[in-house]
C-alpha cells in the first residue's frame, strides 16, 4: 500500500487536493485539521495515506501527521464508520480533541460530526476508550508540543487535577484540556497544577 505521497501541492479541492509525483496527479481526500496546515499551491507537500480499496473504486486518504493518521485507523475500525465518517469525525475533532472526547465520554462533541449519531458516538467510544484512554490523553505529547515526559507521579496529579476541576463544575472536555497544558515535574502538586489550569480556564 502507499504509506505517503511527497510532491507539488497541484490544487485544492473542496475535499479534497491533488498532488503532483512525477508528473502523475493523485486525488487525496483530507481533514479540515490537514486542510488548514497544507502550504500554497505549487509548494512541496508530504501527507500520510490510507488507501480504501473497493470493487470498484480506490481512494486515498491524506494526512499531515502519523499520529493523526494512526487515529483514522482506529476509528474506521469501529463497526459502522467507514473512511468519509472517520474523515468527517476528524474535520470536526483533532486527534487530541477526540482523545479528550473518549476520555470523558462527551458523545455531543463526537455526534456533532457529520453523518455520525449519538449511537454511532456512544459505539465509538465504548471501542476506542482503551486505545485512546485518559493517561494516552494526558501523557499523549501531540507532533506540535514540546512538552516534559510524564511518569506515573504525574499522572496521579494530572488525573486528581481533572478530577478536582470536573467537581468545580468544569466539563469533562475542557477540564483535561487545561491540565494538559500544565507542564509539571515529580515536585508539583495538584493544588500548583490546579491554578495554573484555571488561568488556562478563564
Amino acid at each position: 500500500m502507499i504509506a505517503f505521497v511527497r510532491g507539488e501541492l497541484a490544487a485544492v479541492e473542496e475535499e479534497k487536493v491533488i498532488i503532483d509525483v512525477g508528473g502523475i496527479g493523485y486525488n487525496v481526500f483530507v481533514s479540515a485539521s490537514t486542510f488548514s496546515k497544507l502550504p500554497p499551491e505549487g509548494r512541496e507537500v508530504k501527507l500520510y495515506t490510507y488507501m480504501n480499496v473497493k470493487e470498484d473504486l480506490m481512494q486515498l486518504y491524506g494526512f499531515m501527521t502519523r499520529d493523526e493518521l494512526r487515529v483514522f485507523k482506529l476509528i474506521i475500525g469501529v463497526s459502522g464508520i467507514g473512511p468519509k465518517g472517520g474523515l468527517g469525525i476528524l474535520s470536526q475533532l483533532t486527534p487530541d480533541d477526540l482523545r479528550f472526547a473518549v476520555a470523558s465520554k462527551d458523545v455531543k462533541a463526537i455526534s456533532a460530526a457529520p453523518g455520525i449519531g449519538k449511537k454511532t458516538a456512544e459505539k465509538l467510544i465504548l471501542e476506542l476508550k482503551d486505545k485512546l484512554s485518559i493517561e494516552d490523553v494526558l501523557n499523549h505529547p501531540s507532533e506540535e508540543e514540546h512538552t516534559l515526559s510524564s511518569s506515573p507521579v504525574n499522572f496521579e496529579v494530572q488525573s486528581e487535577a481533572v478530577q478536582a476541576l470536573v467537581a468545580l463544575g468544569y466539563g469533562n472536555t475542557e477540564a483535561l484540556k487545561a491540565v494538559k497544558q500544565v507542564e509539571i515535574d515529580e515536585n508539583t502538586s495538584v493544588e500548583e497544577v490546579l491554578k495554573k489550569a484555571l488561568k488556562f480556564l478563564m
